[in-house]
């Protein structure tokens, strides 16, 4: 798999409180930055794969529900992840 344990650990200890702290918000929005980056430039070598695409879309839903989250709990944490992943807003 192209996610290593050690990748996801280096996530969460760069975006969350710490590398054993998966359940942080933005650790989870950067990990999902990260899936969503690389199933897009597999959409784009395979445009046939529905299946693919079907995964994408509910993963960015799935990102875009925790960014919800963390504007209403806290705009300060939502901009700053935003603005170091380079999501658009």
């Amino acid at each position: 798999m192209y996610l290593t344990k050690e990748v996801k650990q280096e996530f969460f200890a760069k975006h969350g409180k710490g590398s054993n702290d998966t359940g942080s918000a933005e650790g989870q929005i950067a990990l999902f930055t990260f899936r969503i980056n690389h199933l897009t430039e597999h959409l784009k070598r395979n445009r046939k794969d529905f299946n693919t695409e079907r995964s994408l879309v509910k993963m960015v839903g799935k990102r875009r529900n925790l960014l919800d989250y963390l504007k209403k709990k806290d705009i300060n944490r939502y901009r700053s992840i935003i603005k170091e992943l380079g999501i658009r807003k």
